[in-house]
């Protein structure tokens, strides 16, 4: 497995090895010991979504004390997972970076706790695969804005490059506020 850093404290690309001939592969794309260097604290939920192209879902939270941290790749398909480090007291506050995942890419990104979350489906039936270390809690849910002008995600050129008219989001990612307007306040050194 092949860890590789990003430009986000504590974000990382996870490669993992693959083994394959004629038949096809076999790859362990989840190893405890592996994941738990990076701070992942195991396995508590899987979840799978599946989105037609031009689906934008995020970005995406959870709330202490049901803070999660994911390990995210997409089984079929493609899209760019886009993750901002929202920890006041990390030196990467606000800033942002984006991955592109694929079927055939073997990428995974480990998006620790304290991040925002979302994603661009570039492909119809792309499915979205997460590991979660933490329970879902409705009542702690939470999200940013997805086209929150002082976080300048470059979403316009994404759309363009993949030929995407008009993102579809869900009602509840329509009516997020701004990273400034969620009163949320996550620590590095308190997750």
């Amino acid at each position: 497995m092949k860890i590789i850093e990003t430009e986000l404290v504590d974000c990382y690309i996870i490669e993992p090895d693959r083994f394959g001939d004629n038949r096809g592969y076999f790859s362990p794309y989840y190893i405890a010991s592996n994941l738990k260097e990076l701070g992942f604290k195991g396995v508590v939920q899987a979840n799978r979504s599946k989105s037609s192209k031009g689906v934008l879902r995020g970005l995406h939270y959870q709330k202490n004390p049901k803070c999660q941290a994911k390990i995210v790749e997409v089984i079929k398909g493609s899209a760019l997972d886009v993750v901002v480090d929202i920890r006041e007291d990390s030196k990467t506050y606000g800033k942002w970076i984006k991955v592109l995942l694929t079927d055939t890419n073997n990428r995974q990104l480990y998006v620790p706790r304290g991040f925002a979350h979302g994603f661009l489906s570039l492909e119809d039936d792309t499915i979205f695969e997460y590991l979660i270390d933490n329970d879902y809690a409705p009542d702690l849910e939470g999200g940013i804005a997805y086209n929150d002008p002082d976080l300048g995600i470059t979403w316009d050129e994404m759309f363009r490059e993949y030929n995407i008219q008009k993102p579809l989001l869900s009602e509840k990612d329509l009516r997020r506020k701004s990273l400034a307007e969620t009163n949320i306040h996550f620590k590095r050194s308190e997750l």
